[in-house]
Parts: C-alpha cells; structure tokens; sequence
C-alpha cells in the first residue's frame, strides 16, 4: 500500500451537515481498500479564485494508504460528486515525510518556547 496525502475542498454550502460530507468520503477511501491514517479540518477558507462561483470552500486533509488502483476510483467519484469541488491526491515521497515531521517538531518546540 502506498501512503498519499489527500486534500478535498468541501463546497461551503455543506458546511451545516459537514459530517454527512466526510462520512461519504471516509466510505469512498475504505471501500477501495483504502485505511485512513490521520484527518484533519482546517476549517473554511476563501479559495485564491472562485471556483464554480464559489468564493469558500471547507479545507480538510487526510493522511492515507491506498492500493495501486484506488487513486484512479477514487478521482473518478470525486470528478462527478456535489460535494467536493476540488481535491488533490499526492504520494508522499518518505524523504518529504521526514522533512513534515521534522518541520512539526520544530513549529511545537517554538510554540512551547513562546
């Protein structure tokens, strides 16, 4: 299994009922053998440029291990869902992980420091 990086800007209007959202979400990475390692919401914020008229979308990034083939179903539910309007699926290279990590610890320790 691969480990990506998935991001998925969720449409404002579905803010409301956001769990509904991540759920269908959550189904669409284990029902393709898919195992989520970490999520995180990072809340509403304004895109750099509208997108379908849209100036807001819910930012939420997941941590996951994925199959060889997911990626490609995965992308093909997402190209036609109401919910999502943007998403961004990367594999995370293990040097860029270390780097993340790295950079973490780091952001903590100034945070402690302060």
């Amino acid at each position: 299994m691969q480990e990506n990086e998935l991001t998925v800007l969720i449409h404002p209007d579905r803010e409301a009922d956001l769990e509904k959202s991540l759920s269908t979400v959550r189904a669409l990475i284990t029902d393709n053998g898919g195992e989520i390692v970490s999520e995180e919401n990072w809340g509403k914020k304004r895109l750099a440029y509208p997108i379908n008229k849209e100036d807001f979308a819910v930012y939420v990034g997941f941590d996951v291990k994925l199959p060889a083939a997911a990626p490609l179903k995965i992308s093909n539910v997402f190209n036609i869902s109401d919910d999502v309007i943007r998403y961004l699926l990367v594999k995370i290279d293990e040097k860029e992980r270390t780097k993340r990590e790295a950079s973490k610890k780091s952001a903590e320790k100034d945070s402690n420091e302060e």
